[in-house]
Parts: C-alpha cells; sequence; structure tokens
C-alpha cells in the first residue's frame, strides 16, 4: 500500500515574524499572561503581495498558516529549550486506520485485531521520517550517528553493541502472577513491539541476542513474549520484575532530597549501549503518563510489587502544581536512560483513557480529527523526549474521551508541570538543579510546546520558526 508523507509547515511565519522573535523566558505562573505566537502575515502585508514574492524565498500561500485561535487547556507560549536528534525537535506521527479492526468484544490485544504488515510499514515509514532519509535502514543509521554524536562517540551503530527496550507492562500482572495476559488493562501493543524488533534485526541489522525488553516492575504475558521471540527473532531476551538483576555500581541519584528506598538500575540496562523507551499514549489516575513516566519500571529496589512506591516517587505526581520538583525528569536526564536513548516511541493503536481502565470499545474511540469516532490508529517516534510528551500531552488533553473518562486529566493543565522542568531544565522553574545521576549538571533536554490549535495541530517549525517542535504526519 502507497503511503504519503504529509510535511506540514509554513515558512512565511518564520520570515515574518524572525524580527520579533524573543529569547525563551523562564516559565511563567499560572496565573500570568501567556503569550501566544503570531499565526498571521505581517500587518500591512496584502494576501496578494504575499503570493506575488518570489518562490525562491521559500515563501507560502497564507491559506497554509495557522490562523484558528488556540484552544488548548494548557496556557500557550513559546518553546522551552533546544531541539535534539538528527531532525532536531521532530516528532513523527503514522497514522493508518486499517492498522487496527476491532468490534469492541473481546481483549483488546488479541492479534487478531492488527495487520501486522501495515503496523511494520509504520513503523519503517516514520524511522525513515524522523532520520530524514527514504529508508528505514538509512533513517536508523542517522538516528544511531545523531545519538553517538551527542555522546561524543564519531561512529554510527556497531555490531554486537546491546540495546535495551523499556516496554509499559503497567497493566499486567499487576496485582498478581497471573502471566496469561487476560486482561483488558493497557500495556505495551505485542503487535508494535514485534515490529519494532523486526525492524531492528531487518532494517537496522542488530542480532536478535543483543536485544533485551524489559520492564522490571511487571511481567510480561507469555504470549507476547512467545510472540516476539520466533523465527527471525529467536534470541531476543526479556527481563521482568522475577528476573532483573540490580547494578548495585548505578543506583539512581535524585536531584531533590526526599525520603524512599535506594533504587538501581537493572543490568539490562547499564550493559546497554543503547536505549529505546517505548511507551503508551494514555492517560493516567495522576493524568497522563508518556515517555517520561515510563521509566517507573527501569528500576528495582525492596518493595518488588511497585518500586515507584518504594521510592516515594507518587508524591511528586499528585500535588496538581506547577513549578514543583519533578523525578520524571530526573529520569530523563538519567545517562544510563536518557543519554543513551536513540528512539522514543508511543503506541498510540488503541489508546486507554487511564492505566488502570478496562479497554473497551467506547473507552477508546476518540472523538478528534482525523479519528472521528475511531480507534487512534497511530505511531509517535522521536528523538526528543520532551518533544514527543509535549505531543502526546496536547493529543491527551483535546481528546474528549479521555478526559470524560478520566477527571484527573479534565481541565487540570497542572499535568504538564514535568514538562515545564523538562523543557527549562538548565534554569528549571522549581529552582531544581537536575543532574544526570552521575554529577554532572544538566542543561538541555529538548523543546517544549504546544501546538497551533487542536484542529490544525502545528507547531512553531511548522510555521517556518527555527526552534520548537516539528510535527510531520505520515498517511497511507
Amino acid at each position: 500500500m502507497k503511503r504519503m508523507i504529509s510535511y506540514i509547515f509554513a515558512a512565511l511565519i518564520g520570515c515574518l515574524c524572525l524580527a520579533s522573535c524573543a529569547e525563551n523566558k523562564s516559565a511563567e505562573s499560572y496565573s500570568d499572561t501567556q503569550e501566544t505566537p503570531v499565526a498571521s502575515t505581517a500587518a500591512g502585508t496584502s494576501e496578494d503581495e504575499i503570493r506575488a514574492w518570489p518562490k525562491s524565498l521559500g515563501l507560502i500561500d497564507t491559506k497554509e498558516v495557522s490562523t484558528l485561535p488556540y484552544d488548548g487547556i494548557y496556557p500557550q507560549h513559546e518553546p522551552y529549550g533546544t531541539g535534539i536528534g538528527a531532525m532536531p525537535g521532530r516528532v513523527v506521527w503514522a497514522y493508518d486506520p486499517d492498522s487496527v479492526d476491532w468490534d469492541g468484544n473481546g481483549y483488546w490485544w488479541e492479534s487478531r485485531h492488527f495487520d501486522e504488515s501495515i503496523i511494520l510499514s509504520m513503523v519503517n515509514d516514520s524511522i525513515a521520517s524522523l532520520g530524514g532519509k527514504d529508508t528505514a535502514r538509512d533513517g536508523w543509521a542517522a538516528l544511531f550517528t545523531a545519538n553517538n554524536s551527542a555522546r561524543g562517540r564519531n561512529d554510527g551503530y556497531v555490531a554486537g553493541e546491546k540495546i535495551a527496550i523499556k516496554a509499559n507492562i503497567n497493566g499486567s500482572a499487576v496485582y498478581d502472577d497471573d502471566t496469561s495476559g487476560e486482561t483488558k488493562m493497557s500495556y505495551t501493543n505485542p503487535m508494535l513491539l514485534k515490529a519494532l524488533l523486526s525492524s531492528l534485526v531487518k532494517e537496522a541489522g542488530v542480532a536478535p541476542g543483543d536485544i533485551t525488553v524489559y520492564d522490571v516492575s511487571r511481567l510480561f504475558p507469555d504470549y507476547m513474549a512467545e510472540m516476539c521471540t520466533e523465527g527471525e527473532l529467536k534470541g531476543v531476551r526479556f527481563v521482568n520484575r522475577d528476573t532483573g538483576v540490580a547494578d548495585e555500581s548505578a543506583p539512581i541519584v535524585w536531584s531533590h532530597s526526599f525520603s524512599g528506598k535506594v533504587n538501581y538500575l537493572p543490568t539490562c540496562v547499564t550493559e546497554a549501549t543503547y536505549m529505546i523507551n517505548l511507551a503508551n499514549l494514555k492517560g493516567h489516575s495522576y493524568g497522563i503518563t508518556l515517555c517520561g513516566k515510563n521509566h517507573f519500571g527501569s528500576f528495582i529496589n525492596g518493595n518488588t510489587m511497585r518500586p515507584p512506591e518504594g521510592a516515594n516517587l507518587h508524591q511528586w505526581l499528585t500535588r496538581n502544581e506547577m513549578g514543583i520538583y519533578s523525578p520524571l525528569v530526573d529520569l530523563m536526564a538519567n545517562a544510563d536512560l536518557g543519554d543513551k536513548t536513540v528512539l522514543y516511541m508511543l503506541d498510540a493503536l488503541i489508546c486507554a483513557p487511564s492505566e488502570g481502565a478496562s479497554i473497551t470499545g467506547d473507552n477508546s474511540r476518540w472523538q478528534q480529527a482525523p479519528f472521528n469516532g475511531d480507534y487512534t490508529s497511530s505511531v509517535f517516534v522521536s528523538q526528543d523526549p520532551v518533544a514527543i510528551d509535549s505531543v502526546g500531552a496536547d493529543f491527551l488533553m483535546n481528546e474528549p474521551t479521555v478526559t470524560d473518562n478520566n477527571g484527573a486529566l479534565r481541565g487540570d493543565p497542572t499535568v504538564e508541570n514535568y514538562l515545564h522542568e523538562s523543557g527549562l531544565v538548565g534554569n528549571a522553574p522549581s529552582g531544581t538543579i537536575y543532574t544526570d545521576s552521575q554529577g554532572h549538571t544538566v542543561t538541555n533536554l529538548g523543546v517544549h510546546e504546544h501546538w497551533s490549535s487542536s484542529t490544525e495541530k502545528l507547531y512553531s517549525r511548522n510555521l517556518g520558526k527555527s526552534e520548537g517542535i516539528e510535527l510531520i504526519q505520515i498517511t497511507k
């Protein structure tokens, strides 16, 4: 099936507004006035004059420029932070409604509800676009090279280097040791995980034996591990709550002093050269859970069933405040978890309103365009952890199906506190000096902003500006 890449951009705004762009400033409180980026033509310039300008200037017709008013709950502001990645600040969104075919009966995760070939194409097309290339093979090469360059390594992927993939298995075996997978709660889509693994093996040239999929706070369903270790994927390793081994030479050092158990990274992380953060696009009983919170399953302490509670972390997610310390930023900044991450991915094939909700046809069919009463059938990827979570936060907060079923998110913009802290990490609103858990102060983690409107879904780089998020949509 042929697929079309829709590059949504408007260089006109960047040209017209360049002189007025201000330096990024510290986050303002929610009671302060928030600046809204200009989304129209310059004063005194007619549309006829603009259309007459030479095409060599890279200008476009004004009908492609954002003109709708901002309609979000989060206060709008200029980009915070600096975009990172092979294509800085880029987030790629692959959407294909044919990838999911579920009537709402039975378990959401059954493989018969998904088209494996379409999902693999979505992953490969996304990787190519994220790397600014035409093929997944070249895309992976660009992603590995960009990650290595950021770490002072002057090469791409080298055979034999290990990769750890953090899946989100939060909804599986939550209260007991049942690994049958017979739950309607949300966890990483097994078909998407299989497609990611296949792309790594066939396109990136990674040996299956060098890949570990892990979540050391949960147990993987048996069927999931089986389907992702068969055939060309034989050798892929799974590490769970019971098999994870703590690396006691790698304790997590938090940037804020609070009580809780000492937390250690698992050896599958510390021994890996690269990380992939495979999170879910879904609501949470604390608001939202995306790539940042996915690492609540990346450490081990004495509280085997629920390490985050043993670490005393949830207190920072329930205060409904802006300008406070966030452990999510520490996890994003961690040298082993953050610096090594070559890819951030959001599983948005079927989205849950909350981590504790049973997925049904009714509570997972989204209303906003382009879904229009159907499943989200999407995959998001980026090399910028702040950008991808910013995009995810916009989608979640502006989706009635989610907010109607999640009172913790509905009308509460403070759930984005960690995005302000991470976007402004070098001068965090809380005053926290965040480190990489190895004693080095972190000055940039990526870029945070909000889209122009829920209808247009445009960000600063889409509007021709030199900094901010660029959202690229891939449709069939």
